[in-house]
């Protein structure tokens, strides 16, 4: 693999061009609250530089860094894992992985190292029935040549079994009490959909374990006849994006079908609505259920987007390398092509920015390194992993 190191300046200007939206594709729909969408634009001053760390990456999916400043990256499409040296150098696959299903939107995903000496991953795990989300945790081993995965433990299995290769989630967060929370998908099938708000299923949850993959006790429906282990918060669509405030809260995007993407707090046992409540509709145009944006008992997101952006990967930015960043939300776009960057004052968005949109790039993960530079991972079969700094 060729792996390519440059630096590109972008202008003040294009990173801050007013955020370009069509019309919504439900616009009977309303807002509950001011600024709930359509956010006043804001133009970041610090002229940021991006630069090409690795390329070569096959659909990339997942970012973490390593205590040594290198980093892991999961490749989604080859089910792989790699490790990306100081040097911009990929490594083999790491072998000691479990076999997973690489397949349209599932593969190997999520990553992180939390600093306690393993790495913890999300996957497809195959099954007897079709598949499901499987959390994994190790510890990196073996040579530079012929990294290694040992002492693999399968922590987590969402449950029901069934075929769909679609809104699987996988992203992991880690508060600072030891538990971690385990992002996922309703499936996208209407068996699945069904399910999102159904505590006998693990589809459209997020649930909180600890490390070891063993249960707090302190969980909103533990103990619960019926209930699947770990359920946290439930009516989730589909939430690749996952991310810790600087109190420790959670917070995380999610997919909406056409129109409704959307940011919410997330708070233990909380019920976001999917698929009761959505400022989105069909694909095809049709209304989902009842066609209604508000239920009582049922949480409104802090913001949404209409047209999407497609959310994947997240962080809330706390490094020194831009001040004026501190405290924003930093998403990745798919369909949007861009960087998405919030401004949150008193847990509402009150201005949105897109970055990076001159690249033209799918953005899959969005990290902040231990530098205060934010990582990116594009989506692409020859995925690239990027750095933004100031000039």
């Amino acid at each position: 693999m060729r792996t390519l190191f440059f630096a590109l300046l972008i202008s003040t200007s294009a990173c801050a061009a007013p955020v370009a939206q069509g019309a919504p594709n439900v616009p009977e729909f309303k807002p509950a609250f001011a600024g709930q969408t359509r956010a006043t634009t804001v133009t970041t001053k610090t002229v940021p530089v991006v630069t090409e760390i690795a390329t070569g990456l096959n659909k990339p999916w997942g970012l973490a860094f390593l205590p040594d400043g290198r980093m892991l990256v999961t490749e989604k499409a080859a089910g792989t894992m790699v490790i990306i040296g100081k040097d911009g150098k990929k490594s083999a696959a790491i072998s000691g992985l479990p076999p997973v299903v690489a397949q349209d939107q599932v593969g190997t995903m999520g990553v992180a190292a939390p600093g306690d000496g393993h790495v913890y991953w999300t996957y497809a795990e195959p099954r007897e029935g079709g598949l499901g989300l499987a959390v994994a945790r190790g510890k990196l081993g073996g040579s530079a040549a012929a990294p290694a995965m040992t002492d693999v433990q399968v922590l987590f299995r969402m449950q029901p079994t069934i075929t769909s290769t679609k809104h699987i989630g996988g992203r992991l967060a880690f508060p600072a009490d030891g538990t971690m929370f385990v992002t996922m998908g309703e499936r996208s099938v209407m068996e699945g959909r069904v399910q999102a708000q159904n505590l006998d299923s693990h589809f459209g949850k997020i649930v909180r374990i600890n490390r070891d993959g063993s249960l707090p006790k302190d969980n909103p429906w533990a103990g619960e006849a019926g209930a699947q282990p770990g359920i946290w918060s439930k009516g989730h669509r589909n939430v690749l994006s996952a991310a810790l405030d600087g109190q420790g809260r959670l917070w995380e995007v999610e997919m909406g079908p056409k129109g409704g993407d959307e940011l919410n707090l997330v708070k233990r046992g909380a019920d976001y609505g999917w698929p009761t409540i959505t400022y989105g509709e069909e694909y095809s145009g049709a209304p989902i259920g009842q066609a209604i944006t508000a239920k009582a008992g049922l949480e409104q997101p802090v913001y949404y987007w209409d047209p999407v952006i497609s959310p994947s990967g997240m962080t809330i930015y706390s490094g020194s390398l831009f001040p004026e960043w501190r405290g924003d939300v930093f998403i990745g776009g798919l369909s949007s092509k861009a960087l998405v960057r919030l401004v949150l004052k008193n847990d509402r968005v009150v201005g949105e920015e897109r970055l990076l949109t001159d690249r033209a790039e799918r953005i899959r993960d969005v990290v902040q390194g231990p530098d205060g530079a934010l990582y990116l991972l594009t989506d692409d079969s020859n995925g690239k992993l990027l750095r933004v700094a100031p000039r």
